[in-house]
């Protein structure tokens, strides 16, 4: 059975899950949905249309589920998912999507999301990422799996990160960044291949060589980058990471996040 503190606050309709805690404080809206096993240690606020998945940890003053910071919001039924085995420390909020942007925010399974960190509205998240202290995404942001956002760092709106990519701390990231890609600065300027992450995925040595080549072809090599690129598509056979970069490349309709001597 769920186990629900006298002082918490659960409205009628709400599905908890069994072996879920629910701690001093909480406030769970109508329209939740919470998975077994979770456990909400208090102050915790689960509001809006919003799921939560088995396993998930919640830190005091989380809020789950609150409205979009849009202005184009009427108050409308969308929703926020999470998935299982999520950790989410103080402080840390998550909206729920809008209209205009699909309705639907969503964050996959095993994330581990530091305190103060913030999901935008119709964000879309993958599984085992880990946001560091006060990490942010403007809405209609695009994270892949096992990326890792450094401690107060901000991703600009409709910015895509494909899976693998380490962000720096204090990063301003405004423009579209490659799987597997290593930014840092200010104003994120892609800085290498994020070996650390690889090597974890279990490279191998030939594969993380291959990759590397292909690599310096494609942003340090001779001519303009549309150049560079054009004649990179070949490679997409040698290895499949390659052909996930290049696809990831092609689906683009932003900036990409260059390195700063790229032209």
């Amino acid at each position: 059975m769920s186990k629900i503190d006298p002082t918490a606050r659960v409205a009628d309709g709400a599905v908890i899950g069994e072996g879920t805690e629910i701690g001093p404080y909480c406030i769970i809206g109508p329209n939740v949905v919470i998975g077994a096993n979770c456990r909400l240690i208090g102050h915790v606020t689960v509001i809006g249309h919003t799921s939560l998945g088995d396993g998930c940890v919640i830190s005091p003053f989380v809020v789950l589920g609150g409205a979009p910071q849009d202005l184009s919001y009427k108050g409308e039924p969308t929703r926020l998912e999470i998935g299982s085995g999520c950790t989410i420390r103080e402080g840390a909020t998550m909206n729920v999507g809008t209209i205009k942007g699909g309705g639907l925010t969503r964050v996959g399974n095993g994330g581990y999301f530091m305190n103060n960190s913030h999901v935008g509205h119709d964000c879309m998240v993958g599984n085992d990422v880990i946001f560091a202290t006060s990490a942010t995404l403007g809405g209609h942001c695009e994270i892949g799996d096992a990326v890792y956002i450094g401690g107060l760092s901000a991703v600009h709106q409709f910015t895509r990160i494909g899976p693998y990519v380490m962000v720096g701390g204090v990063c301003g990231v405004r423009d579209d960044v490659i799987p597997f890609g290593l930014v840092n600065g200010q104003y994120a300027v892609l800085e290498g291949l994020n070996l650390i992450g690889m090597k974890r995925r279990k490279f191998t040595k030939q594969r993380l060589a291959t990759v590397r080549g292909f690599y310096q072809k494609l942003f340090h090599g001779p001519g303009t980058f549309a150049e560079r690129l054009e004649a990179s598509r070949p490679l997409a056979s040698e290895d499949p990471a390659i052909a996930e970069i290049l696809d990831f490349i092609g689906k683009g309709k932003r900036p990409l996040c260059l390195p700063a001597i790229a032209t």
